[in-house]
């Protein structure tokens, strides 16, 4: 494999400089797979993160399938012969740090975690493969989506949700899962109960202070591991017995994409039903 690798490198070495509108590209990080497959074809395209085409974690799984996947080893990658790789800031940086050595052109696209951010991404991956124009369509039609979510909801009050997932997990203040709440209209309860961007919150603490909506990514024997056994506890049931409940898939949230506002859109409706409920204009 280190012969091999050798190899690649020192014919890299003799390439000429990509074209200005790249041809073949990598994406190693499932949330660039997103924004790229919606900025250019698949004849563009090299290879999406192993990831893209999974339906359980990816927006674009149908359309993912058939396309060249890689693993982000650096061998691989450079056995594809890209003229642009797109990575995330967590991408393993090592392998990031070869491909740049050896002359590749390496996109790092920052995790967005916001509304903002999720614009900024989209810019940078539509520079970075020349499809301004499409870029700002993709913005411009994700921002009419939110803010025809958020007129969903009547109420002028702010209910308050929680996101609560498999092993307690759940995101407060600087979460993606944060923005995605507060532009439903709703407020975040995990915030309120002192949790930052990310942590665990004890099922007592959720049955002891429970928000007006409770936020599930799935139903619970999805999960077949012991881990997920809090979402099968008797003590969530009764919560979620007594307060309204929604179900907002994991893979429309996971990453800081524009499709992220169909989730914006699912919890302002879920909003809309609890202030009809409570009997609110």
């Amino acid at each position: 494999m280190r012969a091999l690798l050798s190899v690649m490198i020192w014919a890299l070495a003799w390439l000429t400089p990509a074209e200005a509108t790249p041809r073949r590209i990598v994406s190693l990080n499932l949330c660039t797979d997103e924004i790229l497959l919606d900025l250019v074809p698949h004849d563009r395209i090299a290879a999406v993160s192993h990831l893209a085409a999974d339906p359980l974690v990816s927006t674009v799984a149908g359309r993912a399938a058939g396309l060249p996947v890689t693993r982000g080893e650096a061998e691989s990658v450079l056995a594809l012969n890209p003229d642009l790789v797109l990575a995330g800031t967590f991408t393993t940086p090592a392998t990031l740090e070869l491909l740049e050595r050896v002359g590749q052109r390496v996109v790092r696209v920052p995790l967005a975690s916001d509304i903002a951010g999720i614009r900024g991404a989209i810019a940078q991956v539509a520079a970075a493969v020349g499809e301004e124009t499409k870029g700002h369509a993709i913005v411009s039609a994700f921002d009419a989506a939110i803010t025809a979510a958020r007129s969903v909801a009547t109420s002028g009050l702010a209910p308050s949700a929680l996101v609560y997932q498999v092993n307690g997990l759940s995101a407060g203040s600087g979460s993606l899962a944060d923005s995605v709440i507060r532009a439903a209209g709703l407020s975040n309860h995990a915030t309120t109960l002192g949790i930052g961007a990310g942590g665990q919150l004890a099922l007592e603490v959720l049955v002891a202070s429970p928000p007006d909506l409770v936020v599930l990514s799935g139903p619970a024997d999805a999960y077949r591991t012991v881990v997920a056994d809090n979402l099968r506890h008797p003590a969530l049931h009764s919560v979620l017995v007594q307060r309204q409940s929604v179900v907002v898939p994991w893979r429309l949230w996971l990453c800081g994409t524009h499709h992220v506002a169909e989730a914006v859109h699912i919890l302002a409706e879920a909003r809309d039903r609890l202030a009809l409920s409570r009997g609110r204009p």
